[in-house]
């Protein structure tokens, strides 16, 4: 625990005390990637945190002070953030988030609205042609993102000012919900108007024939002291103002999502009509410049967060092995925590800590790492057999000597196995580290669910289960060593 603590306070200090550039945010869908990456080349010296997640996360993290800013849009500010109720415009949304230290600028230049899509065919054959006419339909199969559905501007609103007779809807990720209403596995599903793939996918965009949906303005939500930290880079964005149209952005979205770009390319072609970029390929993907900063990362959360994990997992399981009032708390506590969903505990831990990023991401996996490390040194303890113990007590070893020179040498192949399976186990739970900015291959794990795109997914998915079975070997191979040693020893 001294080992954790003392690694996460080197962490902070370093954060705290090293010269930042302007860390700049964005969610979990195309466009949002896309402006991150425009935000960042107007800065300059500027780094981006893609795809933290949703609204309430990277609005967490920028009132930690995790980013500085992040794209966002007025009608989320004041429906999401603020619980506005109607329109609210730029100067009204200042005064409401002056008192908390942030600020709306910057306005990009296109409105992108939420809206309800059918394919064409069957909302032609139905007659469908506004949201006002579903509630004549409750057979239809509704497939909306997660977001949408939580959102007091998304669903619930929408269900309650039309009336709609349909039960809870499917939780789909934006990018599959294309997918799904293409093969028609679902009948309706939540867009955003500059969507790229509105046309290829030939959907009717149902009317809000009753206004429902606010103006969803483009802007830069930013902390109110970014102007005095970073004014050279806050001059540059002040550039953006007014220079994407809804036709822009639809053709960036469609360069990420129709045309295999990388965001950051897309994210280039504003400076330009085309893009020389070849198309993304898997290996093109794989061998990406991000390579080797992506397994650098994942290689830390792996082994810094098993390292801390070993430092207290060890003692624990001495403990519960060796105080038999102990043993269920122990064992119970850790198999407990091994329960709770990742991300449901990487959110605990960014309300507690007010960060995102290395820290939390590295506290969860130290505690997703214990069980096995505890529960192997627990159950290699209890096999020692009683006749060594005795013998060891016959030739006057003390308490302590007998554990260190005869039963922990004897339970090593179950400690190292114990060990292999949290070292395995902390190479997949690290990819969703992404999800909170910790980076490692999960962020191209997360780009691909975004973009649908299976080159990408398999680009971060590949490398992490290779690490996986790199990190199986080397320990099977440490444990018929050690295992081989430890027999010779107590021969």
């Amino acid at each position: 625990m001294k080992l954790l603590f003392a690694v996460l306070s080197l962490i902070l200090v370093t954060e705290s005390t090293t010269a930042e550039p302007l860390r700049v945010g964005s969610k979990r869908f195309t466009e949002s990637y896309i402006l991150g990456e425009i935000a960042v080349r107007a800065a300059g010296d500027a780094q981006h945190r893609p795809g933290l997640g949703n609204t309430g996360i990277l609005y967490a993290a920028l009132k930690a002070g995790s980013i500085d800013l992040y794209p966002e849009y007025t009608g989320t500010i004041a429906r999401e953030i603020l619980k506005l109720d109607g329109g609210a415009d730029l100067g009204a949304l200042n005064r409401a988030l002056a008192p908390l230290g942030l600020g709306a600028a910057v306005r990009l230049g296109f409105n992108n609205s939420y809206a309800l899509a059918m394919r064409e065919e069957r909302a032609q054959a139905l007659g469908i042609r506004s949201l006002s006419e579903l509630a004549r339909h409750p057979g239809l199969k509704l497939g909306l993102s997660q977001e949408f559905i939580g959102r007091a501007d998304g669903w619930p609103g929408l269900k309650a000012a039309y009336a709609l007779p349909f039960a809870a809807p499917m939780g789909l990720d934006h990018g599959l919900a294309y997918e799904a209403i293409a093969a028609g596995r679902i009948d309706v599903m939540d867009i955003y108007t500059t969507d790229a793939k509105i046309e290829r996918f030939q959907l009717r965009v149902l009317e809000d024939d009753r206004k429902f949906f606010p103006r969803y303005d483009a802007v830069l939500l930013y902390r109110l002291d970014v102007p005095q930290r970073h004014p050279d880079a806050w001059a540059r964005l002040q550039k953006l103002e007014s220079r994407i149209d809804e036709r822009t952005m639809i053709r960036l979205n469609a360069a990420a999502e129709l045309q295999g770009r990388s965001f950051a390319e897309a994210a280039a072609m504003l400076d330009s009509n085309s893009s020389n970029a070849a198309p993304r390929t898997f290996l093109k993907a794989l061998f990406g410049p991000d390579f080797w900063r992506l397994t650098g990362e994942h290689l830390v959360l792996v082994f810094l967060s098993l390292a801390c994990s070993m430092a207290l997992g060890v003692p624990l399981g001495i403990l519960a092995a060796k105080v038999k009032s102990a043993t269920q708390l122990v064992l119970g506590a850790v198999g407990v925590i091994q329960t709770i969903p990742a991300l449901a505990l990487f959110a605990f831990l960014i309300a507690l800590l007010g960060t995102i990023g290395m820290v939390p991401a590295l506290i969860a996996l130290f505690l997703y790492a214990l069980l096995p490390i505890v529960r192997g040194t627990h159950t290699g303890l209890e096999a020692v057999g009683k006749g060594m113990r005795q013998a060891a007590l016959a030739l006057g070893l003390t308490n302590r000597q007998r554990l260190r020179l005869v039963e922990i040498p004897l339970a090593l192949p179950s400690i190292l196995s114990g060990i292999k399976t949290s070292a395995v186990i902390n190479v997949g739970t690290a990819t969703i580290a992404a999800f909170v900015g910790a980076g490692g291959y999960g962020e191209r794990i997360v780009s691909g669910l975004a973009l649908n795109d299976n080159a990408t997914l398999l680009a971060g998915a590949i490398p992490a289960a290779a690490l996986a079975l790199l990190v199986q070997g080397a320990f099977e191979i440490g444990e018929r060593r050690f295992g081989w040693t430890a027999r010779l020893r107590t021969s």
